[in-house]
């Protein structure tokens, strides 16, 4: 598995060497760069004559385009110089200088897509800032700035004053091929920052990327390398990969390596401009800031192959694991995380039922996790580490090694009690009254305070343990360990 990494982060970091012949600049075509126009039509003016041209480099140099969907092309280098920033252009402005394109121009409608087994914003590429469809050979690169700020939104299908589409993405490709996002940054997207389905041989290399929800969403990719890069996103998940039902059918998610990678929950913004604050208490969801490292929720199509090694999480959640739509997770490999003011379970892995699949999609299954090396400070211990199966079907083969956490502490057993209203070493199968804990949505607080404070195992077999050290800052009454309908459970030194 190693070698084949290695084989495959050379293979994708040479993908540039692959370069247009010529440049062209972008107000060679009309763009203007200050702001105030319109620059799109020129934009994509100077990408068409370059795919007629059979690929090329497209240029733009310093100055701020104000911009509605930019279609990318196979073959095509789209590089922002330094101080270039394309920038989303509003569609509820009344300005005089914007009145003259009112009509003429404005982001691309949402293609059809069933959207029945996943949201409205994974079904859809077209209502983006940039978008690609069925491409090859794509680099998007430079010291740029791609900002999407008071236009790019999370949601549906929505219109601004004129009856003209909202776009909720910065970047969005489908089903593309040799693909390499480098060097640049993204501010404020919407939805997704990145909304990458079915690409594969896909580069994302030292980008930057402070956002208001998801960072990077890789879904149904094969051959992946995420390198060098820093998401900051307090209200969602910022590296996650997915397998989806988006492209109608299921894909898995497969040889993907992210190393050397920081996610963090910062205020929106304050990664890029270097303040970091930490004013916002806790996302959308009830629960603190997010910023993670994720693999799910949407999981389908199965996740193989994946490593993820050297990456730093600072005030944000920790590591979730989670397959819940029919998807099965095997061969995943993590080492060497460093963890700072994690808000839940340091470590997460579940195995649900959900099933948002077609009625013939089996059982999700895990099988065959390794973690090694992963150190964590300042950890909440409401939800210990979490490992949880469902009933007939357990989380199988899971190895953590070399581990040390540092939880908050100073719980206690009424604490757990209280919110039960039962026994306290009962873990409820439902967050709502009515609803099967096994379906709901995959979230450690899902769980509900822990009976444990250091690991809490669940419908899981052949689980071990090797050099844990757990602590607490805090004296706290639950036990370190929590084990229910669990089989061959070793801890050892």
């Amino acid at each position: 598995m190693r070698r084949l990494l290695t084989i495959l982060s050379f293979i994708i970091g040479h993908l540039s060497l692959v370069h247009a012949a010529a440049t062209y600049m972008v107000k060679d075509f009309g763009a203007v760069g200050d702001g105030r126009h319109i620059d799109s039509p020129a934009i994509n003016a100077a990408i068409e004559h370059a795919d007629k041209e059979g690929g090329a480099t497209v240029v733009l140099t310093e100055g701020t385009y104000l911009c509605y969907s930019i279609h990318l092309r196979s073959n095509i280098t789209l590089r922002l110089e330094k101080g270039a920033v394309i920038k989303a252009a509003p569609v509820t402005d009344t300005r005089s200088d914007l009145s003259a394109f009112q009509g003429k121009n404005g982001y691309d409608e949402a293609e059809p897509n069933d959207s029945h087994y996943q949201d409205f914003g994974h079904s859809h590429w077209h209502n983006s800032l940039l978008w690609g469809e069925n491409l090859h050979h794509v680099t998007i690169e430079g010291e740029g700035l791609i900002d999407g700020t008071d236009v790019l939104q999370r949601g549906g299908p929505r219109k601004g004053y004129d009856g003209r589409t909202i776009a909720n993405k910065a970047l969005a490709l489908r089903d593309c091929r040799h693909v390499t996002i480098r060097g640049l940054s993204f501010l404020r997207c919407g939805h997704f920052a990145l909304l990458l389905t079915g690409v594969d041989d896909l580069l994302i290399e030292g980008v930057d990327c402070d956002t208001n929800r998801d960072g990077f969403d890789i879904d149904c990719c094969e051959r992946v390398v995420v390198r060098n890069c820093r998401v900051n996103t307090v209200n969602d998940d910022a590296i996650v990969l997915k397998c989806s039902y988006a492209l109608g059918r299921p894909k898995p998610t497969e040889h993907v390596l992210i190393e050397d990678c920081e996610v963090s929950g910062f205020d929106v913004g304050t990664m890029l401009n270097g303040t970091r604050t930490t004013l916002t208490e806790k996302a959308p969801d009830g629960d603190g800031p997010t910023g993670r490292i994720k693999l799910g929720t949407e999981s389908n199509g199965g996740f193989r192959h994946i490593t993820i090694r050297r990456c730093k999480f600072t005030h944000c959640r920790g590591l979730a694991l989670e397959t819940v739509d029919g998807a099965e997770m095997r061969d995943i490999r993590v080492s060497d995380l460093t963890m700072i003011d994690i808000c839940n379970s340091p470590i997460y892995i579940r195995l649900g039922n959900r099933m948002r699949a077609p009625e013939r999609f089996h059982h999700s299954k895990v099988s065959g996790i390794r973690i090694n090396n992963v150190h964590v400070t300042n950890a909440d211990s409401r939800y210990a580490c979490l490992i949880a199966g469902v009933e007939n079907h357990p989380v199988r083969k899971v190895r953590i090694k070399n581990l040390s956490v540092q939880f908050r502490g100073g719980l206690t057993l009424k604490d757990v009690e209280e919110q039960r209203g039962c026994n306290p070493f009962f873990i409820p199968e439902a967050r709502k009254s009515g609803q099967l804990g096994e379906a709901n949505y995959p979230e450690p607080s899902a769980h509900g305070i822990q009976p444990a404070w250091g690991f809490s195992i669940s419908y899981a077999e052949n689980i071990r343990l090797k050099n844990v050290h757990l602590e607490t800052i805090h004296p706290d009454e639950r036990p370190v360990f929590y084990f229910n309908n669990t089989k061959n459970i070793r801890n050892s030194r």
